[in-house]
């Protein structure tokens, strides 16, 4: 069982949290193979975010001060055992099974190879969770591919009931805007597994990755910051619960 009470929930911290994360498999299933099973089990080392590398050109390293500091933020705001480092994994290798959660950020260009796609698929199917942020720039490339991913779909905006602005903090608006991009509001979009399970969460127009970076890197001012903060802590609680 699960639990995990927030400032939503009459402002106790924490009453209990278990993760669940996939454990590493062979090769993702090749046309006409059963697809891979994977072995769910509980987590006692600490979280920590996994950067996705990805090819095509686009920049997956910027800004690597973001996960460090909101892993900070995480722990402060909900006592979770994390790992405050920079880590990084290639979306060519199998290692991404061993992540709950998969961060895909950066400007410009994403291409993923049949591959990538077939292992990205098995991953998300298996219970993985992709968060992706535009961070200006992306948006076109990240479409392109994630419908291969998924190509029976489009990515859905999420109505702002959905659990993901109410895991831990209220945003009973939605997303909060943090950077401005092209003057538009911000939005929050969606591809879905099997059951109607949210396992890409997609931010566009807001970008509160950058407001997770050291502070003299985007000049955010604190109470900016603070909101990136906090709605990443509603995106990592409600993958790590549901």
């Amino acid at each position: 069982m699960r639990m995990f009470a927030g400032p939503a929930a009459g402002g106790i911290i924490i009453a209990a949290l278990l993760w669940v994360a996939p454990s590493a498999v062979a090769q993702p299933a090749q046309p006409g193979e059963a697809p891979p099973t994977v072995t769910k089990r509980p987590q006692n080392s600490a979280f920590v975010i996994a950067r996705l590398k990805y090819a095509g050109g686009g920049d997956w390293y910027n800004d690597q001060s973001s996960e460090v500091n909101m892993l900070e933020y995480l722990r402060k705001a909900t006592g979770m055992n994390v790992r405050p480092t920079f880590e990084s994994v290639d979306i060519a290798s199998d290692n991404i099974f061993n992540y709950p959660l998969l961060f895909l950020t950066g400007h410009g260009n994403v291409n993923f190879s049949e591959t990538d796609v077939r292992r990205l698929r098995a991953y998300l199917l298996a219970g993985g969770f992709l968060y992706i942020d535009d961070d200006y720039g992306l948006d076109t490339a990240i479409r392109r591919e994630m419908h291969k991913v998924f190509p029976g779909q489009e990515f859905q905006e999420l109505p702002f009931s959905h659990p993901i602005y109410h895991a831990f903090y209220q945003f009973p608006n939605g997303l909060p805007k943090i950077h401005e991009h092209d003057n538009k509001p911000p939005r929050g979009f969606g591809l879905f597994a099997e059951h109607r399970r949210l396992c890409v969460f997609y931010t566009y127009e807001t970008n509160p990755s950058d407001g997770w970076a050291d502070p003299d890197v985007h000049n955010d001012p604190p109470e900016k910051r603070e909101e990136a903060f906090k709605i990443g802590t509603n995106i990592i609680v409600y993958a790590l619960t549901n």
